[in-house]
Parts: C-alpha cells; sequence; structure tokens
C-alpha cells in the first residue's frame, strides 16, 4: 500500500536576489514497510528531500501525499502532529540533550503526544533495554559512545511507535562496528514492520537497503530495487519492541504535565548555568529589594507619624493666622490675640484652650550662653502636649495674671545651662537680659515635643507678650474639644464663632486629621518618586533577563530543532521558555524580598530615626511585579524560539 507520494515536488531558496532551486520536479511513491536508501553526492538535494518527506521542511511546490492525505499545505502545529504520531529521526549527530540522562532523552517525543509519566518511564526503559542500553539508562550522553548514543537515539524515534523512521548519515559518526550494529538494528525494525529511509553518501550503507534512489542535481537519477545482505548475527540480540499503549492523557492533564515538564526543564538549564542565573537575577533582586524597602519604609514611617500624631490626642484643633500654610502673608498676620483665648474659652464644647507665642533668646546661667527656643504657652498647654514635671511644678493661672517671671525647662536645657549637676530648681537664668526663675523641668510623654527637642524653655504667654517680646498678639492657638464632640462639627462650629468675632476669615484651622493627610500626601509624593526609582532598577534587570534569554535561545536552537522535530508544538516551545524566563524573575523576586527584610532588620536593630513596616502588600506587589517583568520580558525571547523552522533549527550551527 502507498504510504508517501511526492508529486513534482521542487524546493528553492533565496540567495539573495536569486533563487536556488534544489529539488526539480520529484516525483516519488514509497511504501508502506520498505526500505528506501537516498543517496548522492554533496548538493543533489539528498538531505533537503529527507527533510520535506519528514515534514521538517516544506516544498515550494507540488503535492505530498501521506496516507492519502495531501500534507502540502498543513500548518506547523498540524506538521508537528504528523512528526509527533507518524516519524521517529535518527540524527547523524544524535542530537541528544546534554541534561537529560538516556532514558530521559528517549521519553522527550511522549511528553508532546500525552503520554503519562508512567507510560513513558516504561516504554524508554523497555526500548533502551531492547537495544542493549539496560546498564546506561541513568547514563548522560557524555557518558556514552558514539554508538550508544545512536541507539539512544534510535529508542527516542521509535518512542511514539516510528510509523516512518528518517536516517540521515545514521553511521557517519560512528566506527565500523557500531555504524554495523546500528544498520543491523535498522533492518531488524524493517523487518518488523517499520518503513525505512536512510539518507547517505555511502553506498555500503545504501546497499543494505532494499530500495535505492539516487539523486542527481536536484532529480532522480535512478531508483532501482536492491537485495540487501541478510542479517549478521553477532553478539547483539535481535530487537524486540514493547507494544505502544494506546492510552494517552487527557487534554487538560496533558497540558498540566508539559507545563510540569517545561518547568522541569527551566530549572534544570538554570541549574547549568548557576553563575549566568544569578548575574541574570541580580537586577530582579535589587529592583524588588527596593521596592519592598521603600514601600516598608514608607508604611513604617507613616505608622510612626500616625502613632505620634494619635497620641497628641484627636480631638485637638489649632487656629493659625491667615489663609493657610502656603500664604506667605501669615507670618505679618496678627488676627489671633488674648480675647480669642478668653472668648473660645466660655464656650461649652470646647475643653481646653492654649495660646501660644515663640521666640529664640539667648539664655544664660553663670558663664554659660545657650540660645534657646521660648515658647509662651497657657497653663493648659502641658496636659494638651503631653509633659509632666520630672521636678518642680509648672506655672499656675496667677502666674499669667502676674506675668511671673517664671519659667520651665526642657531635659535638654536643663543639661546643658547645668551641666555643672546643680539641682535647677530655684535658680535664676537670663533670656535675653531678662531674670527669670526656674520652677519645674518638664518631660515629655510623647513625641510631639520632639519638635521643640533643641534646648526649649516655657514661660507664661502674658509673660512673653508683654516682658519678652512687648507685642499684643499670638502665634496660634491651640483647642481640644471634648471627646464626645464630632470634629468635624467642631470645627465648623469654630469656624463660625472666630469669623463672628474677627468679622473676616483672617485664619485657618489645622486638625489631626488634617495633619494625617498632609503626611500622606507628601510621604506618598517620596514614595512614588523613590518607586519610579526602583522600577527602572526593574526594568533595567528586566532587559537582562530579555538579553540572556536571547542568548539562551541562540545557544539552544538545536535543542529547539530536536524538540519540533520529535513533535513539539509552536507553544511547546515559546512556553518553555517564557517559564524559564519567569521562574528567574520569580525566584530573583524572592531572593529580593529576602533581601529587603534583612535590610529592614538591620535598619530597624541599628535604632535609627527610621521605621520599617512590612505588609503583605509590599509582598503581593514585589511578586506580581517580578512576574510580570518574567512575562513582559520573556515572551519576546519565547517568542523568537518559538518561530524558529525545525530544520533551519537543527542546522544553525
Amino acid at each position: 500500500m502507498s504510504l508517501i507520494e511526492l508529486k513534482n515536488i521542487t524546493r528553492s531558496f533565496k540567495s539573495g536576489e536569486t533563487s536556488i532551486q534544489i529539488l526539480k520536479g520529484i516525483d516519488l511513491t514509497i511504501q508502506e514497510g520498505e526500505m528506501v536508501a537516498i543517496i548522492g553526492a554533496s548538493g543533489s538535494g539528498k538531505s533537503t528531500l529527507m527533510n520535506i518527506l519528514g515534514c521538517l521542511d516544506k516544498a515550494s511546490s507540488g503535492d505530498y501525499i501521506f496516507h492519502g492525505e495531501n500534507i502540502g499545505q498543513y500548518e506547523d502545529d498540524q506538521l508537528a502532529k504528523l512528526r509527533r504520531e507518524h516519524f521517529g529521526f535518527i540524527f547523524q549527530r544524535y542530537h541528544l540533550l546534554s541534561t537529560l540522562n538516556a532514558e530521559g532523552n528517549a521519553e522527550v517525543p511522549a511528553i508532546y503526544a500525552g503520554f503519562s509519566p508512567i507510560q513513558r518511564k516504561s516504554r524508554a526503559e523497555a526500548l533502551l533495554a531492547a537495544l542493549g542500553l539496560q546498564e546506561r539508562l541513568k547514563y548522560y550522553p557524555t557518558q556514552l559512545s558514539g554508538g550508544q548514543q545512536q541507539r539512544v537515539s534510535i529508542a527516542r524515534a521509535l518512542m511514539n511507535g516510528g510509523e516512518v523512521i528518517l536516517a540521515d548519515e545514521p553511521t557517519g559518526a560512528l566506527d565500523s562496528e557500531s555504524g554495523q550494529q546500528v544498520l543491523k538494528i535498522l533492518q531488524e525494525l524493517n523487518q518488523a514492520g517499520h518503513t525505512i529511509i536512510l539518507v547517505t553518501h555511502d553506498k555500503d550503507v545504501a546497499n543494505h537497503a532494499t530500495r535505492i534512489i539516487e539523486l542527481k542535481d536536484g532529480e532522480v537519477l535512478e531508483d532501482r530495487p536492491n537485495t540487501p545482505p541478510p542479517i549478521q548475527t553477532s553478539n547483539h540480540e535481535p530487537v524486540h519492541l514493547p507494544q505502544l499503549s494506546q492510552k494517552k492523557n487527557t487534554e487538560w492533564l496533558l497540558l498540566l504535565d508539559r507545563i510540569i515538564n517545561a518547568f522541569r526543564m527551566a530549572l534544570i538549564s538554570m541549574s547549568m548555568q548557576r553563575m549566568r542565573t544569578f548575574l541574570t537575577m541580580l537586577g530582579i533582586i535589587i529592583g524588588i529589594a527596593s521596592v519592598v524597602l521603600v514601600i516598608a519604609l514608607g508604611q513604617g514611617t507613616m505608622n510612626q507619624i500616625l502613632s505620634n500624631i494619635n497620641s497628641m490626642g484627636t480631638s485637638t484643633l489649632t487656629i493659625y493666622p491667615g489663609s493657610g500654610f502656603g500664604d506667605a502673608r501669615s507670618g505679618r498676620v496678627r488676627s489671633l490675640t488674648p480675647n480669642d483665648v478668653n472668648f473660645l474659652s466660655e464656650q461649652s464644647f470646647i475643653k481646653n484652650v492654649t495660646p501660644v507665642v515663640n521666640t529664640t533668646a539667648l539664655a544664660r546661667f553663670g558663664n554659660l550662653e545657650k540660645n534657646v527656643s521660648v515658647m509662651g504657652v497657657g497653663t493648659q498647654y502641658f496636659d494638651t502636649e503631653g509633659y509632666t514635671p520630672s521636678e518642680g511644678i509648672f506655672f499656675d493661672e496667677e502666674s499669667e495674671e502676674n506675668l511671673s517671671l517664671d519659667v520651665v525647662i526642657d531635659e535638654a536645657t536643663r543639661d546643658e545651662l547645668f551641666a555643672d549637676h546643680t539641682n535647677p530648681i530655684g535658680e535664676v537664668i537670663t533670656l535675653n537680659r531678662l531674670p527669670m526663675r526656674v520652677i519645674g523641668i518638664a518631660t515629655s510623654k510623647n513625641q510631639r515635643s520632639g519638635g521643640y527637642s533643641n534646648l526649649t524653655v516655657f514661660m507664661p504667654y502674658s509673660t512673653a507678650m508683654k516682658r519678652l517680646l512687648g507685642q499684643s498678639y499670638l502665634r496660634n492657638i491651640t483647642v481640644t474639644v471634648h471627646d464626645h464632640i464630632n470634629m468635624k462639627l467642631a470645627e465648623q462650629t469654630l469656624t463660625t464663632l472666630m469669623i463672628q468675632l474677627h468679622g473676616a476669615k483672617d485664619f485657618f484651622i489645622f486638625t489631626a486629621d488634617s495633619f494625617k493627610e498632609l503626611v500622606e500626601e507628601t510621604t506618598f509624593v517620596m514614595r512614588f518618586l523613590i518607586f519610579s526609582i526602583a522600577m527602572i532598577s526593574l526594568v533595567v534587570g528586566g532587559i537582562g533577563v530579555m538579553n540572556i534569554m536571547l542568548v539562551s535561545v541562540a545557544e539552544r536552537t538545536k535543542e529547539i530543532g530536536m524538540r519540533m522535530a520529535v513533535g513539539a508544538r509552536k507553544s511547546d516551545i515559546s512556553m518553555q521558555f517564557l517559564i524559564e524566563a519567569v521562574l528567574v524573575c520569580l525566584l530573583g523576586g524572592c531572593a529580593g524580598i529576602l533581601v529587603a527584610y534583612i535590610a529592614g532588620y538591620g535598619i530597624n536593630q541599628l535604632e535609627l530615626d527610621l521605621s520599617v513596616g512590612f505588609s503583605l502588600i509590599s509582598i503581593v506587589v514585589a511578586i506580581g511585579a517580578s512576574t510580570a517583568i518574567g512575562v513582559i520580558f520573556g515572551y519576546f525571547p519565547a517568542r523568537r524560539a518559538a518561530q524558529l523552522a525545525p530544520i533551519e533549527a537543527l542546522e544553525r550551527s
């Protein structure tokens, strides 16, 4: 029965502006069970003809009939299915994968055919045992002789059945004894029912076929029957092939198995190039570590600031002169006065009212002089801002009314002015030559005092206004409302009352919520800028991944060609390289997260004025970013690998 029929097959190749015709109208019929040898001098077109017969290449014109169906116009994946289910290839240079052992190399076609791992393993072992390699199942190609490697390639060709076996110079790289063993195996396979097509320039090899076709200049010069020599007996046992199982995985199990195999091959490839893999991941590690650390630093700082704001109390409002912090005139607006303090103190929803004036002064005690920040405040200021007296007392309302020359100093001022360990309580210091008696030392219960940590002296605001500054206006007024009062309503009411009192809105009110919004807005902008810089690092790392993957595609073209020859689809090839790129980036991302955590732990241990707060969102962003980088920058190399023609990949040096 006719198995293969070629009708007027031509094949031309472009060479610059000209076209070179290799095959010129080939007409050929091959019957099932034949052993055909195609011979001819170099350049006669015999390899090109074999590539067309094995669906590794397409004819420029003509009809290719296989099992009664014209496959000349088949798409790439349709041709891959034919190679997968009907053809087996034996190459002169074996084309075994160095990363797989003999068993793994023999299994490769069955992966793409949909056989389960158990079926693949069982058949590979049986085939290799039938070919005399039962003791070499776990040996890698470099551990096998040339003849043994060729027998592994024969097992691979038979893995999915090998109805048609195409052998391209199968003995060309072997010594005479190994060559005879391979030819004997091919003859036995032919007797077992396989159609064998040999391509060779060696007439002695061709003489083992039952039919010899000689090509010259792309045309059939002679097509004659041949009587091969009888099969010689040797130490080699006749080949008894195991029966091929017809049970295959379902479509979704097939896809899962292909993904698992691609994942496994990616791991093997990465392990074989450890240093290059690490250098490829380095850019991703740096970028991901930067992203995670930036998010963690921003979150930690935000949490710390908000904690400090909350420690001030969420029921506090501060009134400032002017229209806002951006008002250039606010420093010259003098709309807040002690009358406002008295007016606000009478409102039932207000708990505390604290007027504030401030300046700087030269403080002197004995021979020591220090520049200090002077805060003129009301008696309720200390309670509002979270101060307690570590020594002495705070001034009272009587001190305000009498413009007393009493001051409360903070611990930093005590340490600087009273460095000789003199007890400051009752001592007199001068502020710009104004003598003041120290009555207490203030200690902060929260971090708000950090703003006044540079040697701060507190005095009654009336004393500061009349005796030190000679002014009648206040810098700001801090108001604390009762806990059960709604802050938004309190702010609206306070605004209305102040407008009625002043006759105009020459002030603005700042709340803890406003401060939170300002902090969040500011930190968001900073985090966005730093995050953008970190993303640039990630993009650079992604470009590095793409470049390395392109190099990997170039280095592994023969592997790609071999996989296509045994039936891999375009999607199988692209999946393998895409998974490898994503895996590199994911591992780099995990390493980057680890680096960020180590760096964050170090920052926290150093007790710097920084707070690192890791969160689930940073991990999600990191993993998502690394995966996206792998997909985006791995797509082009993967697509490029999948677009290679099988014969182009196999023949590329």
